[in-house]
Formats: C-alpha cells, structure tokens, sequence
C-alpha cells in the first residue's frame, strides 16, 4: 500500500502544467494535513534554528497549541555551502512532533535561484495536498532567515476561511537589524513603509477591493504568502522567474479574479541584513539607500496626484471588468478616454 501511495503522489508530478525537476517527499502526507509550509533555504545557519522553533510552537487565535498533525513543514536546502540541512535535521530528530521534511538538493547554476526554489517547493505542496484530495488546502510560504509569529498558521487558515484564495503577511524586520543600518538607509526604509501604507489607505478610497478592505498592509512577498491549492492550479503555478517570483505570481493570482488579502492578523519578523540571496530583494534596496546617503542623492516618491490619477482609472477599469464578466460589452470610446488619462496608446 505504501508503493502504491508514493507512486500516486509520482503520478501527480505530472499532472501540472509543466512537470518539476523532481519528487521531493516520497512520504505521504498525514491523511489530517491542512496546510504545507514550504521553506528554501540557502546558507541560513544562522538563522534557520530560530526559523523552525516559531513553527514548532504555533498556537491557535484562542491561545492553544496548534493540532501539527494538520500542518507540516517542507525545508529545501539548495546548494548550500554551509551545515544548513544538518542544522535542520538535527532539530527534526530534537522536535518529533513537528512534522518536518528535509530535502537537500543542488541544483544547476542556470535553475539555482529563489523563483525557481519557490515554485518547486510550491508544486510540491499542491501535489500533496492534492493527493489529499484537499482543494482548499493552504499552501503557505516563509523564508529561512524569517520567524513567523506564535499565531501565523492558524490566521492564515482564518483568512482562508472568511472567503480569501490567497493572503500576504505583514512583514516586519528586526530591530537589532534597523539598528545596524546607517541613519539614511533606516530613515528611506521607515518612510517606504509609510509611504506604502499611505498609498494602500488611498487605494481603499479610491477603488475599494471587496475582499482587501483598509485596514491592510501592502506586502505580498514570499516571507509570508499563502495560497489555496485550487487557487494555485488556477493561477498557473508561481512563476519560475528570477526575481521577484512572489511579486509576479501575486499578479498571476490577480488575473484570475484570486481574493487576496493583504491581512494584519498574519506576521512574520524576518532579518534586514544587506547581503542578500534576491538581485531584487529586500537587503538590495537596502544596499541603495545606503549608497544614496553617502552620494547625499534624495529620497524621492511619485506624486500623489499621479497615484490618485492611477487609481481612479483602475476603478473604472475593474467596473468595465465586472461588467464583462457579466456578459457586458465595452465600447472602444469608453477604453479610448481611460487610456487617453493614463497616457497610454489605446491599441
């Protein structure tokens, strides 16, 4: 029976539209998994014992320890040159009740990147769950160099549950970490953030997403992002491009009509350090900011007016779009004048 499981969860490598590298967890999952975490990891012994102890002690939203026979946890430690994998499996056999799998693998120069990583990782829990035959099961993302709060997993299923196909985490950055940051870099980082937020309260005005009402956040990045299956399949999988993947499959899901929320109850703290792993990621930004004080270049943003502008026709636009979906058909002076106020060639 066990052959026969495992070569189910072979076959249904090949049902996604492109089939993976790889069968990364030829053991079945629990029949009362819910949710699969997946985790890459890449020379993250500094980091990943803390990654893996916020996971193990997950409690619900009413303070009790989290059922983990619901849930389990994929680790994929690619091409590393550090004892990252060892670390990990050390503290499998330390935490038994944690339901870990451990994967080591090295890939090719041309494939040995996050987009890459992500999606294999990713693919690999649509299979499993879809073994299951769970198609609202949670496919739920981090990062090892980040450590989800007490209350992470439980929130996203909250969050799935209330109507979401898919759900950002906030993502907060150490303190110890903002505090190693030159005074520029750290001011340019607090003022995006509150740039950012200030433009998702505008977007709430201006064109109000249903399922995402203020207050929300902005994030949608791999450090906490969470997806049913169904809604994975649907949005074509996670792109396997360099960088950013998780920006790019946020707007996948966005093309499919994806609920998404961009949800305060789910946080994660990952690290702000400035070496990096993404060309486009967090610790390359900050390399800019620093670059930026020292070159005295300001700090510069796009103009409200701009933004509002923005919105305004991406309201009319998901009005147009709802019509469409409803059997409506636009005329071209209606997409004529909307194009005419971003600028943009109708054609």
């Amino acid at each position: 029976m066990g052959d026969e499981r495992i070569e189910l969860l072979a076959n249904l490598a090949s049902s996604l539209p492109q089939k993976s590298p790889v069968l990364l967890v030829p053991t079945p999952p629990l029949a009362e998994c819910e949710v699969c975490v997946i985790v890459p990891v890449r020379n993250e012994a500094q980091t990943l014992k803390a990654t893996l102890s916020a996971l193990t002690y997950q409690i619900d939203l009413n303070g009790n320890k989290l059922n983990w026979r619901r849930c389990e946890v994929i680790l994929l430690a690619n091409n590393c040159s550090d004892n990252s994998a060892e670390i990990a499996r050390h503290f499998a056999r330390w935490h038994p009740k944690l339901v870990l799998h451990v994967v080591e693998i090295t890939l090719s120069p041309a494939e040995a990147y996050i987009g890459k990583v992500r999606q294999i990782l990713m693919d690999e829990a649509y299979r499993r769950l879809v073994y299951l035959g769970r198609k609202q099961g949670i496919i739920a993302s981090t990062d090892g160099d980040s450590q989800v709060r007490p209350t992470w997993v439980a929130a996203n299923i909250a969050e799935i549950a209330a109507g979401a196909d898919a759900v950002g985490g906030r993502i907060y950055t150490t303190k110890s970490d903002r505090a190693s940051l030159n005074n520029y870099a750290k001011a340019c980082y607090l003022r995006e953030v509150g740039y950012r937020f200030l433009i998702a309260e505008l977007e709430d005005y201006i064109d109000p997403d249903p399922y995402d009402r203020f207050p929300r956040h902005y994030q949608h990045y791999g450090a906490s992002l969470a997806v049913t299956a169904q809604m994975y399949q649907q949005a074509g999988r996670l792109p396997a491009v360099r960088t950013p993947e998780d920006v790019a499959f946020y707007q996948a899901l966005l093309r499919v009509n994806a609920r998404f929320c961009h949800s305060l109850l789910v946080k994660v703290i990952t690290s702000a350090r400035q070496t990096g792993r993404a060309t486009l990621g967090l610790a390359n930004q900050l390399n800019q900011w620093t670059t930026m004080g020292i070159d005295g270049q300001p700090f510069l943003v796009e103009p409200v007016n701009a933004i509002a502008l923005r919105l305004q026709v991406r309201h009319q636009l998901r009005i147009l779009w709802s019509g469409i979906l409803d059997g409506y058909q636009p005329n071209i002076a209606q997409i004529a004048q909307m194009a005419a106020d971003l600028g943009v060639n109708v054609q």
